[in-house]
């Protein structure tokens, strides 16, 4: 019986929902990218809202690939 019980969690599924989230704001943070870049000319505003952008996209892409291996299997 404990065997049967230790075969069952080991082959739990991870619940992936934290991959779902970073996942979704990854994709929403490309919208609105997407949005601001093709409606305002000026974006996004010089060296630091570059940088600003290019940070928040580079730790979103790295939450969501991070939460994607962790929640795999």
């Amino acid at each position: 019986m404990t065997a049967l019980l230790i075969l069952a969690a080991e082959t739990a599924e991870k619940s992936k929902t934290a991959f779902y989230i970073c996942g979704g704001a990854l994709a929403a943070w490309a919208l609105i990218v997407s949005f601001l870049g093709i409606t305002q000319p000026s974006f996004p505003g010089g060296t630091g809202g570059r940088a600003g952008v290019i940070t928040i996209s580079l730790v979103l892409v790295v939450a969501a690939m991070s939460t994607a291996v962790i929640t795999a299997g």
